[in-house]
Parts: structure tokens; sequence; C-alpha cells
């Protein structure tokens, strides 16, 4: 057998030995573990070794000087020679040398001589082909080989440990240091939270300073505000005071001057009435020459001119100055002493008076005469007009309500002839009661107003006691109709024309006026029917249209005249207008259409209405049965109906709404055909009025009709 083969097989068996069997692993030195790491057994020759390696020695040495051992500790390059035959000093040398390269390697670092062994056992595996070089040794270099071994095994166990503790030490300061790190970055970070805070807890004191000083500039805003609202409230106190006290004083100014006004309306009613005497008439002519008549005629109506010039002036709402009332007052002196004079030589042509009775009795007999021929013109009229009335409507009214106006005008007469010696009286004394008497029945009629129900009552209690002949105060003076004979008729003349003339001029201005004008005076009306009587005088007088009844022109009446009778204003400067007029008398008519339909409702005393709604009804029906007149009796129907078509329709019922019928599909057609279209103004509101009614079934009860909530205030 050669010795390569030999060699062979004893590689073999060491490879199939339990040391042969040992895996290597390439990535040991990366997981910091030794090379014999699985080996449990330590590292020995084994007992058989000696007799191969004197088996091997036994042959030439020259066939295997190329050998040398192949051990990881061992120097390469050492030949078999040198193994075999170095001293001992050689040996020790060689192991100092491995002990301080091994000291030194695991000093620098043990990871870099794992490396080294990887490399070279790579190294080995790479060239499995080559056989390994195999160096024979004797049993005491084989010994020493083992020892060195075993010290460098023991070297590398205490090189482990001490990379063990100084690995421990390392990963423990790391730990530390980790540990260090972490405290300090938890310091950093409780730092930066304090800086935080900080910042915060400065930007919230900033924020409480802005806050402060913005509450302040607030505080000291309002301040400012509540100052600026207390002066404006003193002024606007000092502006309303002011207001109040020149409200007061255009009160007292108003007061004043209504009673400047009042004056001045008594004394133009008192100039009126004395030029009356003034004016030629078949008594003064008797009596006074005619130059004398004229000159007194003449002079009184320039004094009543003036007057009227002041009058003029109130017109447009305005108050008589001083200066004016002292014209007025002298004019009334003036006029006062015109009659006086006239009176005078009045007096002194009584005798002449006497001598003319023979001519006046002849003058009575034509009259009578001439009366005679009257009554028999009449007559026939009579029976045209009836004949007129079977063939169609009328021209005038019934003979009964004629006869009833004519009664109340000759009432009136009556009682303005009754209260001359009063009215007209010098007497200093006399004329001032006549002052008072007229303010204590004219003043609490132009004080009617919606105020109260309780106002009212003062009201209808003054006027009641005033001509129940109790003592009223009046401007703050006592007065009583008892403190002169005819004291009582001119309380009821004067209150009597001042209802008809709050209805010519408040109603006319203020439509709903009429319902407390209205009460108070049907309430007087019904305790003193009288003063009812005189209330129809004068208001028939001043419109004719309540009877109704449409006058005619007699023969030698003027046309001024005429207007009169009609109810126009006529004075100097001309005939009123026709707006005017229809404002006047649609005044009155809506104080008549209210007087009918109510009741005092406060005095327990009253009994039935002396003039109720069965007049109105009256009056409704003559007006529908007579022919109609442009623009008077559209405007006068609307104005009644608009007033007291409510009370008609709840008192009459169907037999209302049958004349309602009648009015608007027969007699309102008879008024368009005589109205013109400039005057069509008053007939389209009557047709709207009639039309809403006749749809709806009904008729709103009037604007300004007083309630029970009135009364109870």
């Amino acid at each position: 057998m050669s010795t390569d083969t030999r060699r062979w097989e004893t590689l073999q068996g060491l490879k199939n030995s339990p040391k042969g069997k040992i895996t290597f692993d390439p990535f040991w030195s990366a997981r910091g573990e030794d090379i014999l790491a699985g080996y449990k057994d330590s590292l020995s020759l084994s007992s058989q070794s000696g007799v191969i390696l004197q088996q091997l020695s036994s042959h030439s040495p020259q066939k295997f000087a190329g050998l040398s051992l192949s051990s990881g500790h061992s120097s390469p390059g050492h030949s078999t020679s040198d193994c075999s035959t170095g001293s001992s000093g050689e040996t020790t040398r060689k192991n100092d040398t491995i002990i301080a390269a091994q000291e030194q390697s695991l000093a620098s670092e043990s990871h870099n001589e794992r490396e080294l062994n990887l490399q070279k056992g790579s190294e080995e595996v790479r060239s499995p082909s080559s056989p390994p070089a195999i160096s024979l040794l004797s049993p005491e270099a084989m010994a020493t080989t083992g020892s060195i071994l075993q010290i460098e095994e023991a070297y590398r166990r205490k090189a482990r440990r001490a990379f063990r503790v100084h690995q421990e030490l390392h990963e423990e300061m790391v730990t530390q240091v980790f540990r260090a790190q972490k405290e300090q970055l938890k310091r950093f970070e409780e730092f930066m939270e304090l800086k935080q805070r900080q910042e915060y807890q400065s930007m919230m004191d900033m924020m409480d300073r802005e806050t402060k000083e913005s509450i302040g500039r607030q505080e000291k805003l309002k301040e400012e505000h509540r100052h600026r609202l207390k002066i404006l409230n003193l002024r606007l106190r000092e502006a309303e005071q002011q207001r109040l006290r020149e409200a007061e004083l255009e009160r007292q100014r108003q007061i004043e001057g209504k009673d400047r006004l009042r004056n001045l309306n008594s004394i133009q009613e008192e100039i009126l009435q004395l030029n009356l005497l003034l004016e030629p008439s078949t008594q003064t002519q008797t009596t006074v020459p005619s130059a004398s008549v004229g000159t007194y005629s003449t002079r009184g109506n320039q004094l009543c001119s003036q007057v009227s010039e002041v009058v003029r002036k109130t017109v447009d709402g305005q108050y008589p100055s001083v200066e004016d009332m002292t014209v007025a007052e002298r004019a009334l002196h003036e006029m006062r002493t015109l009659i006086r004079m006239m009176q005078e030589e009045a007096a002194r042509a009584q005798k002449q008076k006497e001598e003319k009775e023979l001519e006046e009795e002849e003058s009575r007999r034509k009259l009578s005469e001439l009366k005679t021929q009257q009554e028999a013109q009449e007559k026939a009229a009579r029976s045209a007009r009836e004949k007129a009335h079977k063939q169609g409507l009328q021209n005038n009214a019934e003979d009964t309500t004629l006869k009833r106006y004519e009664e109340l005008q000759e009432s009136l007469v009556q009682c303005a002839q009754s209260i001359e010696q009063l009215a007209s009286s010098k007497d200093v004394q006399t004329q001032r009661l006549k002052l008072d008497l007229q303010k204590a029945s004219m003043i609490p009629i132009s004080q009617i107003s919606f105020n109260s129900g309780s106002h009212l009552r003062g009201i209808f209690d003054k006027l009641d006691k005033l001509l129940s002949g109790h003592a009223v105060v009046s401007g703050g003076k006592s007065v009583s109709t008892s403190q002169h004979p005819q004291g009582l008729d001119f309380v009821y003349y004067k209150m009597a024309e001042k209802f008809v003339k709050q209805g010519e001029e408040e109603v006319a201005a203020h439509h709903e006026a009429a319902f407390p004008i209205g009460v108070v005076a049907s309430g007087i009306w019904e305790l003193h029917p009288r003063l009812g009587d005189l209330i129809l005088g004068h208001l028939h007088k001043k419109c004719p249209y309540a009877v109704p009844h449409y006058p005619r022109m007699k023969d030698g009446t003027s046309v001024e005249e005429y207007q009169r009778i009609l109810g126009f204003r006529v004075d100097d400067s001309g005939v009123e207008g026709q707006d005017s007029f229809l404002k006047r008398m649609s005044g009155m008519i809506r104080l008549y259409a209210a007087m009918i339909q109510l009741r005092w409702p406060l005095d327990s005393k009253q009994g039935c209405s002396r003039h109720g709604l069965n007049h109105g009804w009256r009056w409704l029906a003559q007006m529908l049965n007579m022919e109609p007149i442009a623009d008077i009796t559209a405007t006068l129907l609307f104005d009644f109906l608009e007033v007291c078509g409510h009370a008609l329709l709840k008192n009459y019922q169907g037999q209302f709404w049958k004349l309602i019928l009648l009015l608007k599909e027969q007699y309102l057609t008879r008024i368009e055909a005589i109205t013109s279209s400039g005057q069509m103004g008053s007939v389209s509101r009557l047709r709207h009025f009639l039309e809403k009614s006749l749809q709806e079934r009904h008729i709103s009860p009037p604007k300004g009709q007083l309630s029970v909530a009135f009364w109870r205030s």
C-alpha cells in the first residue's frame, strides 16, 4: 500500500471519527461564537496517533518535506525537520509568540480574529482536492502542541470571558447611556413642556391684559355712553319741558283765541241783528224819515262790513287778534249808538205815525184781499200737486210736512222776538248777564268731544241744570236763567242755534263728531221738548232739505234772498261755492241722522223719544217721492244712509230693503238723468254704497258710533 493511499485512508478515518463530523458554520463569527462551539469533547490526539506518527517517521523525510501542520494556530511555512529537531527554547519562543499574538488579537478585537479564522477555514474548504499538509511530530512535540492548544483554548476562554465582561460592561454602559439619554430626553421634554407652559402662560397673561384693557376700554366707553345718554336725557327733558311750555302757551293762545272768536261771533251776530233794525221796513219807514233810515242803513252796512272783514280773517283757522277785537267792539259800540239815535228819531216821528193810521188800515184791507187771493192760488196749487202725485213724483213736500215746517219757523221767530228786549238792551248789567248766559249755553256745546263718557255726562248735566233754572258756573261766575224774565227763552234760542251750528261746522269737518253732539242734543231734547222744536227750526232754516223741502222762488224775491232761503251763505263777497255749501248741508244732515237714532243712555227719568227713527223713515220716504235736485239729493241721501242706514235696517228689516232697492233701481236713474258729468262724484258714492249694501245684505255701523265701553270711561 502506497504512502498516498495510506494517507488518504488516515484522513478518511479522521473524517469518519466523531471529531471529523464537526460541521463548519461560516456565520459563527457574525454571531460571536467559537468555531468549535458545537463540539462538547476536549481537543486531544488519540493514543494511537503516536504509532501512526512512528510509522510515518520511518519513511524518508524528504517525501514529506512539503507537509506542514495544518493547525489554525501554528505558524505556516515550518518544515517537518524544523518541527522534529526544534529545541525546546524555540518551542517556548514560539509559544510566547503565539500567546503574545493571541493577547494582542484579543486586546485589539476578538471579532477580527474570528473573521481571520473564518477566512482561513474558507481557504481550506475552497481547496478540497489538494491533500492537506500533515506534519509528523514527535510525542513530545505533540504534547507540546497539545499544551499549546490547551493554553490557547484557556486564553480563548479567558478572552471570551473578558469579551463577555467587556460586552456586559459595554451593554451596561449602553444601557446607562440609553437611560441617561432617556432621562435627558425626558428632561428636554419637560423643559420643552415648561417652555410651552411658560409661553402659554405668557400668552394667557397677555390675553388677560388685553382682555382687561378691552374691558377697561369698554367700561370707559360705557361710562362715556352713560354720560352722553344722561346729557341727552337732560336735553330731551329740557326739550320736552320746552315743548310742554310751548304747548301750554299754544293752548292758552288757542283758548284765548277761541274766546275772542266766540266773542267776535257774538259781536257779529249782535251787529247783524242790530243792522236788521236799521234796514228800511214798514215800521221804520212810518216812524223814521227815509233819508235818515238810508243814512243809518248805509252806516250799519259799513259797520257790518268792517266786522265781516275781521271775521273773514278767521276763515282759514286763524284767531282774531286783540286789535281785531278792538275794531269789532268799536263797531258794535257805534252800531248801538246808531240804534239809539234811530230810536230817538223814531220817537220824534211817532206823531207822524198816528196820522198815517188811516192809511195803514187801508193797506191792511188790501193785504187781506191779497191773502184771500193767495189762499185761492194755494188751493189750486194743492189740487195740482195732488194730481201730480197721482201721475208721478212731487215737486214739493207734503202739506203736513210743510205745515209742521211753517209752525217751527213761526215758533223760532216768536222766540227771537221774545228775547229782543234782553238781546238789544243797552243796560250794562243786562248786557253782562246776556253775555254770561250766552257763554253758559254755548261753550259747553263747543266742548263736546270723544274724550270720555264722563266728559259728556258733565256737559249734559250742566246744560240740563241751566235749562232747569239752576245756577251754573261759567267763566268763574255763577249764572242762572232766573236772573232775567227772558233768560230761559234766550238760553233755549242760543243753545238750539249752537247745536245746529256745530253740525254746520264741526260735523261738516269731522263726520264722527255727529254722534257725541247728537246724543247730547237728543238727551236734552227729551228732557226739554221746546229745545227740540227750536233745534228743528234752526236746522230747517239753514238746511230746508232736512224737512225735506225744496223752496220755490216767489215773485218779487231777489236772487240773493232766494239763495239764502236755499241755505247758501251770501255776503258782500258774493255767494259761497257749491263745495262749501254741500259740505255744510252734509254736516247738518249727518247731525240730524245721528239725533233721531240716539238716546241719552244714562238718565232713568227719560221717556219715549219725541223725534225718533220713524221721522228718519218719513224723511227718506218723502225724499224718494220728490223730484231730485242735481248734486244735492245724491249727497244728502248718501250722508243720511251712511249714518242712519244701520239703525233703519235693524228697525224696519225687509221694508227697508225694499226702499233701498227702489232707490237703486228707479230713483238713482232719475238722479243720474239730471246730473252733469262734473257732478257725478256724489252719485258714484251713493251707487257704490247701495250696491255694496244689497250685495252683502248688510249695512255696517257708522264710524264713530259710541260704544258701551265709551260710557264706562
